[in-house]
Protein backbone atom coordinates (compact mmCIF):
# COMPACT_ATOMS: atom_id res chain seq x y z
CA UNK A 1 0.00 0.00 0.00
CA UNK A 2 0.97 3.75 -0.68
CA UNK A 3 3.39 5.05 3.01
CA UNK A 4 4.45 8.52 3.10
CA UNK A 5 6.25 8.99 6.29
CA UNK A 6 7.28 12.22 7.31
CA UNK A 7 10.22 12.87 9.59
CA UNK A 8 12.29 15.35 11.37
CA UNK A 9 10.30 17.59 13.16
CA UNK A 10 11.01 18.91 16.48
CA UNK A 11 11.54 21.76 18.93
CA UNK A 12 14.11 24.82 17.95
CA UNK A 13 14.66 28.23 18.48
CA UNK A 14 13.45 31.39 16.62
CA UNK A 15 16.09 31.91 13.90
CA UNK A 16 17.04 28.13 13.98
CA UNK A 17 16.61 25.32 11.25
CA UNK A 18 15.13 21.99 11.03
CA UNK A 19 15.18 19.81 7.84
CA UNK A 20 12.13 17.19 7.00
CA UNK A 21 12.21 14.50 5.40
CA UNK A 22 8.87 12.14 3.56
CA UNK A 23 9.96 8.35 2.07
CA UNK A 24 7.50 7.51 -0.01
CA UNK A 25 6.43 3.85 -0.89
CA UNK A 26 4.06 2.07 -3.01
CA UNK A 27 3.96 4.25 -5.39
CA UNK A 28 5.63 5.24 -8.66
CA UNK A 29 7.49 8.30 -6.54
CA UNK A 30 9.20 10.13 -10.13
CA UNK A 31 5.79 10.70 -11.71
CA UNK A 32 4.39 12.28 -8.49
CA UNK A 33 4.53 15.94 -7.82
CA UNK A 34 5.46 16.26 -3.82
CA UNK A 35 4.19 18.82 -2.02
CA UNK A 36 4.46 20.43 1.75
CA UNK A 37 1.63 21.64 3.39
CA UNK A 38 0.93 22.52 7.24
CA UNK A 39 -1.77 23.19 9.69
CA UNK A 40 -1.46 25.36 12.62
CA UNK A 41 -3.75 25.07 15.47
CA UNK A 42 -7.22 26.09 14.79
CA UNK A 43 -6.06 26.88 10.82
CA UNK A 44 -6.74 25.41 7.41
CA UNK A 45 -4.05 23.52 6.24
CA UNK A 46 -1.90 25.43 4.22
CA UNK A 47 0.30 24.72 0.85
CA UNK A 48 3.51 25.55 1.65
CA UNK A 49 5.58 24.20 -1.10
CA UNK A 50 5.81 22.16 -4.08
CA UNK A 51 8.16 20.55 -6.53
CA UNK A 52 7.11 19.14 -9.86
CA UNK A 53 8.33 15.66 -11.36
CA UNK A 54 12.00 15.59 -11.82
CA UNK A 55 12.37 18.72 -9.64
CA UNK A 56 11.55 20.71 -12.88
CA UNK A 57 10.07 23.98 -11.00
CA UNK A 58 9.17 24.58 -7.63
CA UNK A 59 6.54 26.93 -5.74
CA UNK A 60 6.57 28.69 -2.49
CA UNK A 61 3.64 30.10 -0.65
CA UNK A 62 4.73 34.28 0.41
CA UNK A 63 5.33 33.08 3.95
CA UNK A 64 8.34 30.73 3.90
CA UNK A 65 9.33 32.13 0.44
CA UNK A 66 13.40 32.95 0.54
CA UNK A 67 13.22 30.86 3.89
CA UNK A 68 12.12 27.27 2.79
CA UNK A 69 13.27 25.32 -0.19
CA UNK A 70 11.78 22.10 -0.99
CA UNK A 71 13.88 19.14 -3.02
CA UNK A 72 13.69 15.87 -3.93
CA UNK A 73 15.54 12.71 -5.06
CA UNK A 74 13.54 10.17 -7.17
CA UNK A 75 16.55 7.26 -6.64
CA UNK A 76 15.77 7.33 -2.75
CA UNK A 77 12.02 8.08 -3.36
CA UNK A 78 12.44 11.03 -0.60
CA UNK A 79 11.69 14.80 -1.02
CA UNK A 80 12.85 17.36 1.72
CA UNK A 81 12.13 20.55 3.29
CA UNK A 82 14.72 22.54 4.02
CA UNK A 83 13.69 25.42 6.62
CA UNK A 84 15.70 27.80 7.73
CA UNK A 85 15.44 31.18 9.76
CA UNK A 86 12.25 30.01 11.51
CA UNK A 87 9.70 31.59 12.54
CA UNK A 88 7.33 30.56 15.97
CA UNK A 89 4.68 31.41 13.45
CA UNK A 90 6.11 28.28 11.20
CA UNK A 91 4.71 26.28 14.52
CA UNK A 92 2.38 23.46 12.77
CA UNK A 93 2.04 20.10 11.77
CA UNK A 94 3.82 19.80 8.52
CA UNK A 95 2.54 16.98 5.90
CA UNK A 96 3.78 15.37 3.46
CA UNK A 97 1.64 15.15 0.05
CA UNK A 98 1.96 13.23 -3.51
CA UNK A 99 -0.74 14.14 -6.40
CA UNK A 100 -0.98 13.33 -9.93
CA UNK A 101 -3.29 12.50 -12.10
CA UNK A 102 -3.67 9.46 -14.55
CA UNK A 103 -6.60 7.73 -16.53
CA UNK A 104 -8.84 10.55 -15.75
CA UNK A 105 -8.22 10.22 -11.81
CA UNK A 106 -6.67 12.24 -9.36
CA UNK A 107 -4.18 9.85 -7.12
CA UNK A 108 -3.64 12.06 -3.95
CA UNK A 109 -1.76 10.65 -1.17
CA UNK A 110 -0.59 11.78 2.61
CA UNK A 111 1.46 11.73 5.16
CA UNK A 112 0.68 11.49 8.92
CA UNK A 113 2.46 14.65 9.54
CA UNK A 114 5.47 15.39 12.07
CA UNK A 115 5.20 18.45 14.55
CA UNK A 116 7.53 21.18 14.43
CA UNK A 117 7.33 23.64 17.03
CA UNK A 118 9.31 26.92 16.98
CA UNK A 119 9.66 28.51 20.34
CA UNK A 120 12.17 30.02 22.86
Amino acid sequence: QVQLVESGGGLVQPGGSLRLSCAASGITFSRYAMSWYRQAPGKERELIATITTAGGSTNYADSVKGRFTISRNDAKNTVNLQMDSLKPEDTAVYYCNARMTAWGRLLDYWGQGTQVAVSS
